[in-house]
């Protein structure tokens, strides 16, 4: 329930900020620009209800709207249920420990765990305004990119970062950046956007750069193979452009909880 509460105000963040509006206020339909009211606003209920069209003009509302809400709650559930990737066993078991000092630090495993939790969630919320906010309007706005450092940052500080690993992770960041700036610097923007570099950026901090780089990998193999079967159905044309942040998107994550299962994938794949 509280993924799709958040994916709706996702789904404000997607079209407001690219177009610069401001995110305070009464939504509206994209067609009549007739405020909402709260009935009109319920998370897939009310795309159900209505038909998927706006209840006052009659015009057919975008299948994104509720996409976005349901992917935003099966990723709030996914990242729930995980284990922690910092601690070792579940936080409640720890609490089982004897000893004051034990139960101490059974309850700060407990407070890193909730601000694990609180970390990945914002990341996969700004994952999702990124992917969607590029897909429709090839812009990824500078706030969600100062959000996503951010989470990144509180997620690092749950690993228990020192000044070093911090230290380390900016050169990893700048290291996972240079290949999209130089592509970015020779193709004049053509080939890659800035937005695309300022998150491989964010990127390479978060994961470091082996698994920064890898999730390059990941964006660049799926956005071929996107980019081939687009091209191949005559949707698209040798020169078209895409939007690359949704592909970098997939590669965050996909190294961020599937790491393991990916390098096993590939040393099979490249027999090494």
């Amino acid at each position: 329930m509280l993924g799709l509460a958040i994916g709706s105000f996702l789904n404000v963040l997607i079209d407001r900020l690219p177009q610069e509006e401001s995110i305070i206020g009464r939504s509206h339909c994209d067609h009549c620009k007739k405020d909402l009211a709260w009935n009109d606003l319920m998370p897939i209920l009310s795309y159900v209800y209505l038909g998927a069209r706006c209840r006052y003009c009659g015009k057919k509302l975008s299948f994104v709207y509720p996409l976005v809400e349901i992917i935003t709650a099966a990723l709030f559930v996914f990242v729930v249920s995980l284990p922690s990737l910092n601690l070792r066993g579940s936080p409640a078991s720890l609490l089982n420990l004897g000893g004051s000092s034990a139960v101490e630090g059974a309850l700060l495993s407990i407070h890193v765990f909730v601000l694990e939790k609180l970390a990945l969630l914002g990341i996969v919320s700004m994952a999702i305004v990124i992917f969607f906010s590029d897909l429709k309007y090839q812009i990824i706005p500078d706030s969600i990119q100062l959000s996503l450092f951010a989470f990144s940052f509180l997620f690092l500080i749950t690993k228990g970062v020192t000044p070093q690993v911090f230290l380390a992770q900016v050169v990893a960041a700048f290291a996972v950046m240079l290949p999209i700036l130089i592509i970015f610097l020779v193709t004049r923007g053509k080939g890659m956007g800035f937005g695309d570099v300022k998150f491989a950026f964010s990127l390479g901090f978060l994961l470091g750069i082996v698994d920064g780089v890898l999730a390059l990998y990941t964006g660049f193999i799926t956005g071929a193979l996107v980019g081939i079967g687009l091209i191949f159905l005559r949707k698209k044309g040798l020169k078209s452009k895409i939007a690359f942040g949704p592909f970098l998107v997939l590669g965050l994550l996909t190294m961020l909880f599937f790491k393991n299962n990916i390098v096993q994938l590939l040393k099979h794949f490249y027999r090494f």
